[in-house]
């Protein structure tokens, strides 16, 4: 059964689209068959595999997320495959800015992208789809969790990491009352610096939530996750001995044995 899954947080910088991303191809590289969905303007997702060039001709095309979203169509017909093994993408588009504009007058359109995507997950071709939500709060951000089985926030380990993961909490509880199965993963600390205390901190405010699941894998700052995003590849292809690139495998493992056991 596929397994859907979103990376959301209302904050920018928390490391959300790295962390989908290299999930997504650790994932993969476990001989899971993965796709990933760039749901958001800045197309850093799509970057993340492919050359600029390359995305922005997606994005100026017809073969990206917007377009299939504004057409209310199938999904099927935008899967864009990386050049990696059991990984695929649907792209982005630099017009996913209007978006909000272009939902307010759909019908049930919090449904939009669970529709589209229903029959890619009715044929059971994917074990996971991941979807990169924008640094936002609104309808679209609505459509995506509507359309996820589960929900990963990633949270910098920072002075300003936590500001807004109340109103995340609150937000996902108004999404649940459209779609009560969505189940919140956990929480994964990203850019942690061993050399300062707000890791601890962190760490301590989202313990104080009750019936929150933190993960136990920590990502640490690495030099080499700015490498990797510069060459348009996962941190594992760039440099497999970074240390990155071995936490990442190991939440991979962490968010393959959460969605087995909720499966």
């Amino acid at each position: 059964m596929t397994k859907t899954i979103a990376f959301a947080n209302n904050k920018g910088g928390s490391g959300k689209t790295t962390t989908c991303a290299n999930v997504g191809y650790s994932l993969s590289a476990m001989g899971k068959k993965v796709l990933l969905i760039d749901g958001d303007m800045q197309l850093n997702l799509s970057l993340s595999f492919f050359t600029e060039d390359e995305v922005l001709e997606f994005a100026s095309g017809e073969k990206n997320l917007y377009m299939a979203i504004k057409g209310e169509r199938d999904l099927t017909d935008y899967v864009v495959p990386t050049p990696y093994e059991n990984l695929d993408l649907i792209p982005s588009s630099t017009l996913m800015s209007s978006i909000e504009f272009d939902l307010f007058t759909k019908w049930q359109r919090e449904m939009i992208l669970s529709r589209g995507l229903q029959k890619i997950k009715d044929s059971g071709v994917y074990d996971y789809i991941l979807i990169d939500a924008p640094p936002t709060l609104g309808g679209w951000v609505m459509n995506i969790l509507v359309a996820a089985d589960e929900v990963i926030l990633p949270v910098e380990a920072s002075p300003w990491g936590l500001f807004g993961v109340a109103n995340m909490f609150e937000f996902l509880d108004n999404v649940k009352k459209l779609s009560p199965n969505l189940h919140l993963m956990g929480v994964v600390i990203t850019k942690m610096d061993v050399r300062k205390n707000y890791g601890k901190q962190t760490l301590e405010v989202l313990h104080q939530f009750e019936e929150v699941n933190v993960f136990d894998t920590i990502i640490r700052v690495d030099s080499e996750i700015e490498w990797a995003q510069d060459n348009s590849k996962p941190v594992m292809v760039h440099k497999k001995s970074a240390r990155s690139a071995g936490e990442y495998m190991e939440l991979a493992k962490e968010v393959d044995k959460n969605a087995r056991r909720s499966r």
